[in-house]
Parts: structure tokens; C-alpha cells; sequence
């Protein structure tokens, strides 16, 4: 009797655990993170994320690559879905699922995708707020969403993502514009206009942060947006920094602050906004 499509899938689920399914969540929203990523966010010990790692692997739940570092040695392995990783993802949210042409062609073009670094730079931030709540229990990262949902959901903005922040009581939206340094500083603060079209429409108010990758281009940056009016609310910090921490920068003042202490407001309960639902209340 033929096996079905699904069998060899079927197979894998008793070896799935709870945490394995996070990270292939992870992975199917956020597409690449790095062993040392992984380890911070999901596990204590690295080599016990090593070795779970390379078992999801010997599944094809996920697939790796790296590079070459310039002057020798080799780039950390980069981590992301394999096919049977994208199928169970596909069965988990109802997709169609893939063939093993496409996946494997998902991973090839992710490899050699030019804004990989950008992409890495961004969940970065993301990875070291959630690696800050593991160890702080009043810290919550109640919400991290990618550049393509972070679109489709507030549609006039492209941020390169957007997350809800919580200590103790208090909760701070934010929507990230992660630097590395490969565009003109005018064109950056340029983005802020469609944040400004969001407020008007009714939508958050949250900070923007630019996430710099020097203090040099951070200075600069200040220059620029001194001069510049607007309602949005905008700080500043360089990759060197913890993100959680009192390292953000507020267009005009002199101290820097945390990332809980920056102004955010949900919006108005219209009807694109997704901080609300039809009946008008906050949902995460």
C-alpha cells in the first residue's frame, strides 16, 4: 500500500517538543536566527542547544547554512526551517504545503538575500529584548512582529518591525528602524513621515527607534532631527547597547532613558488600527 504524504511527517511529531514548536514559529515568522540567537532566547546551556539543533536537522525540521569570515575562520551557522519544518508549519496554519523544490529554494534565496544582514540586525533586537525578560521576571516582550506583518497590519508604515514592551504594569509600543549604516541619513528620517500619516489616521503614537550602528552616525542623526517638527515621537541607540536598558535617546533631551520610560500611545479604536478589536477593546 502506498505511504501517504503525510506519513514521514506524522513520524517526526513524537519527537516535537513544546520548545521546538516555538522555534519553528519563530523561524517560519522571522526566517534566520543564528545558534547563539537560539541559545539566548530558548535554552540555558549552549551545548544542549547545539546538540537539539542538530537533531532537528538529522529531521529536517531545519535547514543551516554559513559563510566565510573575511581573514579566515567561518561565520556562525545561520538557522532556518527545513522542508519538513515548512510543512508542518504549512499544516499548522493551513497552507498548502510545500515541495521540497520550493523549500529548498527558500533557503537558497534567503542565503544569498542581500539584506541578510539587515534581517539579522533586526531580529537581533528582538533576541536580546526576549533574552532580557528571561531573566527579569517583570519584563515581558508581549509582541514581536516582522517587517511583513508589521506592514500588512498598519499598512501605511515598513517598519523593519514592531513589538509591545512590558515591565510591571506599564506596556510601551515601538516600532524599529534597525541602521546599518547603508542609507543616507536624510533618506532615514524621511521614513518618519509615514509615521506621522499613521497618527493622523488615528493609529498608535508610538516611539521610533533607530538603532544605530555607531554613536557617530547616531550624532549626526540628533542633527538632522533637531531641526525637524512633527508629532512623532523618535529615540536613538547603537547595537552596542541592551535595548531594555536606559540607552535611548529622545530627539531634544539631554539623558538617555529605558525603553519602558519612552511615551506610547495605542491609538484611537478605529477601524484599521489592530491594537483594538470590533468591540473596542486592547488586545496584545
Amino acid at each position: 500500500m502506498p505511504q501517504s504524504r503525510s506519513a514521514g511527517l506524522l513520524a517526526i511529531y513524537p519527537h516535537i517538543t513544546s520548545r521546538d514548536r516555538l522555534l519553528l514559529q519563530l523561524l517560519d515568522d522571522h526566517h534566520v536566527l543564528t545558534t547563539d540567537q537560539i541559545h539566548r532566547i530558548l535554552f540555558h546551556a549552549r551545548r544542549t542547544c547545539q546538540i537539539r539543533l542538530g537533531e532537528l536537522a538529522a529531521l529536517d525540521l531545519l535547514d543551516r547554512f554559513r559563510f566565510a569570515r573575511d581573514g579566515g575562520g567561518s561565520q556562525p551557522w545561520h538557522w532556518t526551517l527545513g522542508h519538513n519544518g515548512h510543512r508542518f508549519q504549512a499544516a499548522a496554519h493551513q497552507r498548502p504545503e510545500p515541495t521540497l523544490r520550493t523549500s529548498r529554494q527558500t533557503v537558497q534565496r534567503l542565503s544569498a538575500n542581500p539584506h541578510l544582514t539587515h534581517l539579522l540586525t533586526t531580529n537581533e533586537f528582538f533576541v536580546q529584548l526576549t533574552a532580557h525578560a528571561r531573566h527579569h521576571p517583570a519584563a515581558r516582550l508581549d509582541r514581536w512582529w516582522s517587517e511583513s506583518l508589521t506592514t500588512k497590519q498598519y499598512r501605511t508604515i515598513t517598519a523593519d518591525g514592531h513589538g509591545l514592551w512590558s515591565v510591571d504594569d506599564t506596556t510601551v509600543g515601538f516600532f524599529l528602524e534597525a541602521d546599518t549604516g547603508t542609507e543616507p541619513l536624510g533618506r532615514v528620517v524621511a521614513k518618519l513621515d509615514r509615521y506621522a500619516q499613521l497618527i493622523r489616521r488615528g493609529g498608535p503614537r508610538y516611539p521610533v527607534l533607530f538603532w544605530l550602528g555607531s554613536h557617530h552616525r547616531e550624532e549626526h542623526l540628533h542633527q538632522l532631527l533637531h531641526s525637524r517638527r512633527g508629532d512623532v515621537p523618535v529615540a536613538t541607540a547603537t547595537h552596542t547597547s541592551d535595548p531594555a536598558e536606559a540607552v535611548w535617546l529622545p530627539v531634544g533631551a539631554t539623558g538617555r532613558v529605558r525603553l519602558a520610560e519612552l511615551p506610547s500611545d495605542h491609538g484611537q479604536p478605529v477601524a484599521d488600527n489592530p491594537n483594538y478589536d470590533d468591540d473596542g477593546d486592547f488586545v496584545l
